[in-house]
């Protein structure tokens, strides 16, 4: 859970992607509320680029589980859909299922009928 959180590839799980998303909301009100005390508020401004880095990443990275492409989580209302939908079972072209489920190896397939 959270291997290279501001990369754009791979996949991630429902779980990540609520986490990340819950984490992004408590950070950035945090940061909000802070500079609201302070005089020079706008400096804590650029403390939001990071965040939203990182939740454009994990937003990317959960739409590849649903084998879509990352701007898809700039479709109104796809975030809600990203949340509650199952991800594609087994291997994609983003990569392996986070879950596991249908993932398959070479080393599985060695000395398998193919009828099986």
């Amino acid at each position: 859970m959270f291997k290279n959180p501001f990369s754009f590839k791979g996949r991630i799980r429902r779980l990540e992607y609520g986490l990340s998303y819950i984490l992004c909301s408590v950070i950035q009100v945090g940061i909000e509320e802070v500079s609201k005390l302070d005089e020079g508020y706008e400096l804590f401004n650029f403390l939001l680029l990071p965040l939203f880095w990182f939740i454009f990443a994990q937003g990317a990275k959960r739409c590849h589980d649903r084998g879509n492409n990352g701007w898809y989580q700039i479709i109104p209302f796809y975030i809600l859909y990203m949340i509650f939908a199952e991800g594609e079972e087994g291997e994609n072209e983003y990569g392996l299922n986070p879950k596991g489920i249908g993932n398959r190896s070479e080393i599985d397939d060695i000395g398998k009928p193919e009828y099986e």
